[in-house]
Formats: structure tokens, C-alpha cells, sequence
């Protein structure tokens, strides 16, 4: 393995080291407070690596829900992912071996990381992804442990994932000088809260997100 990538890779990664470790301890102290241990947090870590959804899946845990339930949520809570991975389509296009990864570990932050990038280097893509996705999955086992020997209260600790979010959004349109993806989010977001209410107006600003952003990566794709 070349040592540059992964030395680049790693420098690359360091701004989300701080912000997953964090909340993923966070993530932790919620689990130990709802009655589970080391086993299930790093296991929901590992295999699902969805803060936000992690974070609601505490709840969704211990309150019992459906399967239905779990499915819907998980989908609006996610259903996000879906008009940023369009912009990758064509960077993970060739990414062989690497792809099943990379989608899968394809987060809000590694995201705005990867989104600039015009390397063409799998590897240190797949690199990137799997350093945050240690950090997170540090962090929750470090807070289970913590949330063992030391009391802390949880009030307020489920809105570090919108404070998350809030940066990496202003960190990546600041990066950048194509503010389409950002500002199609922002106006079919307050276009749909506005004509379905703050209850239902999630799944629609998705879509019409995905839609615009399908036509747009279209009519690009079409001037090439």
C-alpha cells in the first residue's frame, strides 16, 4: 500500500477525526443509558454507520418500534443521501473493488471531502472513508465505557448531529464554486416545509431535491 496515499488520506480526514469522535461518544452515552453495551453499539457502528439514524435508533430500540416503523424512519432520516450520491456517480463509477465500500461508507462528511476531489485514486478515497469511519466507531466505544464510570446528562446531546450538519454544510459550500447542490437543497427544503409542514415535508424535499439535481447532472452530462 503506498504509504503517500495513506499519509494523504489520513491529513485528509483529520477534520472529521474531532467531530466523530465526539459524537460518537455521544452516540455511546445514549446506548448506555437505554441498557446496551459494548457488543451492539459497535456492532450498529460497524454495520450500519449512519449517525443520525444511530442516534434515532437508540429510541427506535428501546421504544419498541415495528419493523415498518424502523424502515420508514430509516429511510426519511437517510433519504438524504440521495441527491449527494448523484454527484458521485461517476467519480465511484470505475472504482472496482473499492465501490461496495465506498457506497456504503458514503456519509454527509466523507462527502464533503471526497466531493472536490478529481484524483481518480480509489484507494485513497476507500482510505478516507474507512479513517472516519474508525473515528466514529472509536468514539461510540469509548462512550459506552464512559457513560459506565462517569454520570452524564443527555439532554441536548441529539442535536450535535444537526450542529454536524450545519458545518459540514457551511465548510463544503465555502470549498467549493458550484453552489447548485447546496442551494437546491436549501430552497426545495423550505419550498417543501412550507407546502406540507414541518411533519411531512421531509420525503418531498428529498424527491424534488433528486429530481432537480438528476436534471441538472443531465443537461451537464449533454454539453460534454
Amino acid at each position: 500500500m503506498n504509504r503517500k496515499t495513506v499519509s494523504k488520506a489520513f491529513y485528509k480526514s483529520l477534520p472529521v477525526l474531532a467531530g466523530y469522535v465526539v459524537l460518537g461518544i455521544g452516540f455511546g452515552i445514549l446506548m448506555n443509558k437505554a441498557g446496551y453495551g459494548v457488543l451492539l453499539t459497535a456492532a450498529m457502528s460497524v454495520f450500519i454507520f449512519a449517525g443520525s439514524l444511530q442516534y434515532v435508533g437508540v429510541s427506535l430500540l428501546s421504544g419498541g418500534a415495528s419493523i415498518i416503523s424502523v424502515a420508514l424512519t430509516s429511510f426519511m432520516v437517510n433519504a438524504r443521501h440521495l441527491f449527494y450520491s448523484i454527484s458521485m456517480i461517476g467519480r465511484y463509477k470505475d472504482s472496482g473493488k473499492y465501490k461496495p465500500y465506498l457506497i456504503f461508507a458514503l456519509t454527509d462528511e466523507t462527502y464533503s471531502l471526497l466531493c472536490d476531489d478529481d484524483s481518480n485514486d480509489n484507494l485513497y478515497r476507500f482510505l478516507v472513508s474507512l479513517f472516519n469511519q474508525c473515528y466514529w466507531v472509536t468514539g461510540s466505544i469509548a462512550g459506552v465505557l464512559l457513560g459506565r464510570v462517569l454520570p452524564f446528562p443527555t439532554t441536548g446531546i441529539e442535536f450535535s448531529m444537526t450542529a454536524l450538519f450545519i458545518a459540514s454544510f457551511t465548510d463544503q459550500y465555502l470549498s467549493t464554486k458550484d453552489h447548485v447542490p447546496a442551494l437546491t437543497g436549501l430552497i426545495s427544503t423550505l419550498l417543501c416545509l412550507l407546502a406540507f409542514g414541518s411533519e411531512n415535508f421531509l420525503i418531498p424535499s428529498m424527491f424534488l431535491i433528486t429530481f432537480v439535481l438528476t436534471l441538472v447532472r443531465g443537461r451537464e452530462e449533454g454539453k460534454k
